[in-house]
């Protein structure tokens, strides 16, 4: 298990009494409202790379 991946508050309640799941990597209870979840990796967001998108100067505004 990736300590990376460890959540702080469970996304439904805002509780931070998580345990890792028996389900496996990435899985999670919240012992507060009794409600189980996964984390998953997208990928990263190609902001700024797309055709036409901003493009940033070296000042770091856009030009």
């Amino acid at each position: 298990m990736s300590e990376r991946a460890a959540p702080f508050h469970c996304p439904y309640c805002g509780e931070e009494d998580l345990r890792p799941s028996e389900e496996g990597h990435g899985a999670w209870e919240c012992h507060a409202c009794n409600r189980a979840f996964k984390l998953t990796y997208r990928g990263l967001l190609a902001r700024g790379f797309a055709p036409g998108g901003p493009v940033e100067s070296p000042q770091g505004g856009s030009a």
